[in-house]
């Protein structure tokens, strides 16, 4: 059968693509409570007491 295609303009897809990326970045700054719940539930006891496993540099308080 017949397929139907649509002209979509050079300027049409780069308006999708922008609106795809600065809804990239606002979920990244303001994330959803559905994905912060996520990140709660994998968090592990001793993540919670002793803070994350992050490396210090040679200028870090010990």
């Amino acid at each position: 059968m017949g397929e139907v295609v649509r002209f979509v303009s050079k300027a049409e897809r780069e308006r999708l693509h922008l609106i795809r990326e600065a809804r990239a970045m606002y979920d990244s700054v303001f994330p959803s409570s559905q994905s912060i719940n996520a990140q709660r539930d994998k968090t592990t006891i001793a993540q919670v007491v002793n803070g994350p496993d992050v490396r210090r540099g040679d200028d870090a308080p010990r």
